[in-house]
């Protein structure tokens, strides 16, 4: 989870301003808890990809960069670049091995170089243009190397049985997408459009950590809610009293709910030959 760059809400909302501000008090945290419940599925993908010695690798929206620290330390990569909107939590942990750059990847001239791994989890979902993006994506990474990309999906529909977790998730989705752009309609669409930009190989998964009183994940939404409470408020879905009752339910022996998952997928830039 990043201070992602800027989206595509109507009234043209950032993430990290107008919800998520990297200054506020515990916003690391949250982050910090989003990661304890994906970075050990993101690691094993990474390290089934092949990710080890040698490879020098780019983390897009790198957050408080707990992949990029795992990538160095156990997968032994060479060096990682990790890029952010608000480099505030990647500068405050620094590691050998660990190059840091503040930059907004939506910018025309976004071009740190090539790389053996190109990695993104949790930030398109925020962005406009997403096609664009993924081909912009595609093409920092050098021949031979894979462009991993995860992103939310929503496991709710009309038949998710009515409880104060499902009408909280469809607020939230809705108000986040109304104040900074959110959109994970799209997220699906991941190995078609990396297939498009000229990628290989394409395969995709999907991971949903389990809602348990006191996991991670159940800590990371309830924050999440907490932030997004005004934007959910504003949606009509739902009102204070809804987004408490949520909370105690999950929080509560009796929840019983899917989380959102985590979509991944992955395409390898093919090696050049002669011609």
């Amino acid at each position: 989870m990043t201070a992602a760059p800027c989206g595509d809400a109507p009234g043209g909302g950032r993430y990290g301003e107008a919800v998520f501000r990297p200054e506020e008090a515990g916003e690391g945290e949250r982050i910090d808890f989003g990661a304890l419940a994906y970075d050990g599925i993101t690691m094993a993908r990474l390290r089934a990809l092949g990710v080890g010695p040698g490879w020098r690798c780019l983390d897009v929206g790198a957050g408080t960069g707990t992949v990029s620290r795992r990538l160095l330390a156990e997968a032994g990569v060479a060096s990682v670049l990790a890029v952010d909107r608000d480099v505030r939590f990647l500068s405050a942990r620094p590691v050998p091995g660990l190059d840091v750059l503040e930059s907004d990847i939506t910018a025309p001239d976004f071009a740190p170089g090539r790389f053996r791994l190109v990695h993104a989890r949790f930030v398109l979902m925020h962005l406009p243009g997403h096609d664009r993006l993924i081909t912009a994506l595609a093409e920092l990474v050098a021949p031979g190397g894979v462009l991993v990309l995860s992103d939310a999906i929503d496991l709710t529909s009309d038949r998710t049985p009515g409880t104060p977790y499902s009408a909280v998730m469809r607020a939230m989705w809705q108000g986040l997408r109304a104040t900074i752009g959110t959109d994970v309609s799209w997220v699906p669409s991941y190995p078609h459009l990396l297939r498009g930009a000229g990628l290989v190989s394409v395969a995709a998964e999907v991971h949903v950590p389990p809602l348990l009183p006191g996991s991670p994940i159940s800590h990371f939404w309830a924050d999440t809610w907490e932030r997004s409470r005004v934007a959910m408020l504003a949606t009509g879905l739902v009102d204070d009293a809804a987004v408490d009752a949520a909370l105690r339910y999950l929080g509560s022996d009796e929840c019983a709910a899917l989380s959102a998952g985590m979509l991944s997928a992955w395409g390898w830039k093919p090696e050049e030959g002669p011609r």
